[in-house]
């Protein structure tokens, strides 16, 4: 089996700040980062920390899988090089574990009779089985649920709206002990240049027949569904089809317009990275 690609778009955020997502694609791959804002100094070259792990990775792992590597193979051995250049780029060693970049990711790789899945953190697949039903790989979902209820927990114990500045630079010192936690037991395992992170990625294989449709997001664009409820999941996946990714695109951009201070939709930021990839099995 191979992929075709149908659509792709990826847009930061904040047009005047890095977009920190990534994705590539090849004809029996296809894949999705998203980087964790920084939350301290710059330490490598490009526009963010984020932004450099979250391409390199999806150059890295794509080139792998071109050369013939497994996926879990691909994915081990980008988690090296990224070791490696993080430690011969960057202009200092990180002084706590929250400098150090780290990214979620979807992997979906075309094999013999179906797809193979690998993923960290919120990124998700959204596969279209045969009679409309639309199965999620990963565990965006919950994990954007409770993401929604600790953002609004942080904001109403200060009397803030969720999305104001001032809300992040207050809870810095919270988000910057949860980031600490990263690639342990207690919080769980993203991609980065740490390689314990190879034996945690998530894993699962997905029956597929061809002309299913696999739509790969960030989190900030399964927002649609996730946080604002404009679709369902099937819905989102039929307007990929149907609409296109630049006016689901549009569609998010509006909700987050209208609502700049996440006052009906708790969240840090107006509008996060945003990243879809829309396949179809050949």
């Amino acid at each position: 089996m191979k992929l075709e690609l149908v659509d792709s778009l990826s847009l930061p955020g904040n047009p005047e700040k890095a977009n920190d997502d990534a994705f590539a694609y090849r004809e029996t791959a296809a894949i999705v980062l998203d980087g964790a804002t920084g939350l301290g100094e710059r330490l490598m070259p490009g526009p963010s920390d984020a932004a450099w792990l979250a391409r390199f990775g999806a150059n890295r792992i794509m080139s792998y899988l071109g050369d013939g590597a497994r996926p879990q193979e691909a994915v081990t051995a980008a988690l090296f090089d990224a070791d490696t250049s993080f430690a011969q780029l960057r202009r200092r060693p990180p002084q706590d574990r929250y400098e150090i970049p780290f990214a979620s990711m979807m992997l979906v790789v075309a094999e013999a009779g179906g797809l193979e899945c690998l993923w960290y953190g919120d990124c998700a697949a959204l596969v279209g089985h045969a009679g409309g039903r639309v199965e999620i790989v990963g565990e965006a979902i919950e994990k954007r649920a409770r993401e929604a209820r600790r953002v609004k927990r942080l904001a109403e114990s200060q009397g803030e709206a969720t999305a104001a500045v001032s809300v992040r630079e207050q809870f810095l010192p919270a988000l910057r002990s949860a980031r600490n936690l990263v690639n342990t037991e207690k919080a769980g395992y993203l991609f980065g240049p740490e390689v314990i992170a190879a034996d945690h990625a998530q894993a699962r294989r997905v029956a597929v027949a061809p002309g299913t449709h696999v739509l790969l997001v960030t989190d900030g664009f399964l927002a649609l569904a996730s946080d604002y409820g404009r679709y369902d999941l099937a819905g989102l996946l039929a307007a990929a089809k149907g609409k296109g990714l630049a006016a689901l695109m549009g569609e998010l951009r509006d909700v987050e317009d209208a609502d700049p201070e996440g006052r009906q939709f708790p969240r840090f930021k107006k509008s996060d990275d945003a990243t879809a990839v829309l396949v179809r099995v050949v």
